[in-house]
């Protein structure tokens, strides 16, 4: 069933802790913040694109959530006595990306958002059951292809800009391919605009954007910007990885006035893994996204400043500050920075790769990529985890999926877990001391991959509709130039290490760099173990070294109590 066909989810349903009831108890509790009142049939309570609502339980009667409400309305969800409203755009102030209106008139508990974010924080119970539910209800609305309209061709590279930065950010939308959808001619005619001129995003069935940079579309959904403060934050974090989302939500809750920024979106590498298994604390595993979000509404809840997009472009050094320049003319200003840029994915080496870089070659494999290679033959290249996470959970989509590992054993640098379900995966076929050596298609739509065994020097052509690369990264840091030590990799120096050649008496804190009172975390740092659990420990540890650095510089602020 394709996402515009899909029934809506009744008011039995629900879809692992998505949709639960409230007990009279936790009903009581949030009726001591908020106010009942009886409803009407077509009233509307919160409306697509509104971007402060607040947060409603249904008491009696019945609420549909609809999308393109009075337009090509589709129901999404039906929700009666004891279900709550609202998802994950509730907490981080994003644009609502549907409306609710009540279809049986009766009574709801009325609780305005600031009340409910203070008492989620209060109650464990009650605040981690809410989170929990909005966390899956963003899923579930990315899975029904619910939010904005994308409208575009597979092989326009903007096209898949657009995607990437949609499906990046967790933000629910449809995409409407020109080559596929029957219907997708007809909807450009009633739009008024011709092929040329897409992609476009379509969002509350009204509003247009042709081809929208990045920034707009963020912030047409709410995505906080990157703001240049008058006074200097304590700390600025560059990079929202694992990393630099603990450095954020360990400065913001320690006291220090917080900033984040990040060229793409939160959650770094680590937001793309469909499944983490051996993270502490979590024995089911836990997908990236879901880690991301949460940090994220952590750190906001601590009082953090997130931006995307802010890609950092320059770093300067000032008398008692550092500023750094963003991509967008914004500049802002920090007395310590913590640099948690992490690495970008290594890109083959072969002839044809230019030619569908934009449009059959992936470097994440997240349910946006799966979409688009249903049914069809994929290679995934690559040895290690990452390679060998994408490769399992492309099994759920794709036709056919070969893994090309130049080792000549899987184990090699793969955890053994991983190797074990690969090699028991009926849908795998595993290419061992093998390497790419060519791509091969029409125009920019990937047909086939030469492939070269490594000890027989035999090549062979296996089709392929896609092609995800996961052989390794190379460190975001060209951005520094030359203000900071990198080693031969270009990875950042970090502790003694730093300061090798320096003769001034001067010596950096464990994680600090050659600049006093700048820190490198995650994997962007030289010597750094990458793992998502080593990155957190690190941008922890960096805050710590942070206050060290500040001694009494930093900003007074009331500092949230933790355990």
């Amino acid at each position: 069933m394709s996402s515009t066909d899909a029934e809506p989810l009744s008011e039995t349903d629900d879809t692992s802790g998505a949709f639960p009831r409230l007990t009279e108890g936790q009903i009581a509790a949030l009726a001591a913040h908020g106010r009942r009142r009886s409803t009407t049939a077509g009233e509307v309570l919160f409306r697509e694109g509104d971007r402060a609502y607040d947060f409603f339980v249904v008491l009696e009667g019945m609420v549909a959530i609809v999308e393109d409400f009075g337009g090509h309305e589709r129901v999404i969800g039906l929700h009666g006595k004891g279900r709550f409203l609202g998802e994950l755009n509730l907490l981080t102030g994003q644009a609502s990306f549907l409306t609710a209106v009540v279809r049986d008139p009766g009574e709801v508990l009325q609780v305005p958002v600031e009340a409910l974010r203070r008492l989620v924080t209060q109650d464990s119970g009650l605040g981690d059951l809410i989170l929990r539910a909005f966390l899956l209800r963003r899923y579930v609305l990315i899975g029904l292809g619910a939010g904005f309209r994308i409208i575009g061709s597979r092989y326009a590279p903007d096209t898949r800009r657009l995607r990437d930065f949609a499906a990046r950010n967790r933000l629910p939308h449809h995409w409407i391919d020109l080559e596929e959808d029957e219907h997708a001619e007809s909807l450009l005619r009633e739009l008024g605009v011709s092929p040329d001129d897409t992609p476009v995003v379509i969002w509350a069935g009204r509003q247009m954007l042709r081809n929208p940079s990045n920034a707009e579309l963020a912030r047409l959904f709410g995505l906080p910007s990157p703001r240049a403060k008058d006074g200097l934050c304590d700390l600025v974090v560059v990079g929202a990885g694992p990393a630099g989302l603990a450095a954020s939500v360990y400065g913001a809750s320690e006291g220090l006035d917080t900033m984040a920024v990040d060229a793409v979106a939160t959650g770094g590498q680590a937001g793309t893994s469909s499944r983490i298994e051996n993270y502490l604390g979590f024995p089911a595993g836990i997908s990236g996204a879901e880690l991301a979000d949460r940090a994220v509404v952590q750190a906001e809840k601590f009082g953090a400043d997130l931006a995307v997009p802010g890609e950092a472009t320059s770093l300067e050094r000032h008398d008692d500050h550092y500023a750094i320049g963003l991509a967008d003319g914004n500049v802002v200003r920090g007395r310590a920075i913590v640099i948690a840029t992490g690495v970008r994915y290594r890109k083959l080496p072969v002839p044809g790769m230019e030619q569908f870089e934009g449009t059959s070659v992936y470097y994440a494999a997240t349910l946006m990529e799966a979409q688009v290679c249903v049914n069809d033959p994929v290679v995934v290249v690559g040895g290690g985890n990452s390679a060998g996470q994408a490769t399992l959970f492309l099994t759920g989509y794709a036709q056919r999926v070969r893994l090309v590992v130049r080792e000549a054993e899987l184990t090699e640098n793969m955890s053994r877990y991983l190797a074990d379900r690969i090699e028991q995966n009926p849908n795998v076929e595993v290419l061992l001391h093998t390497e790419v050596r060519e791509l091969r298609g029409h125009g920019a739509a990937l047909e086939a991959v030469v492939v070269e065994d490594d000890e027989t020097h035999e090549r062979r052509t296996v089709e392929a509709k896609a092609l995800f690369v996961f052989i390794g990264a190379e460190p975001h840091t060209r951005w520094l130039s030359d203000q900071v030590a990198l080693d031969a990799g270009g990875y950042i120096r970090t502790g003694p290490a730093a300061v090798q050649h320096r003769d001034d008496g001067w010596q950096p804190l464990m994680l600090e760099t050659s600049m006093p009172g700048i820190f490198a975390a995650g994997d962007v740092r030289s010597g750094s173990i990458k793992r998502v659990a080593s990155a957190v420990g690190e941008g922890s540890i960096a805050v710590r070294l942070v206050h060290d650095r500040l001694g009494g510089r930093a900003a007074a602020r009331t500092v949230v109590t933790q355990t």
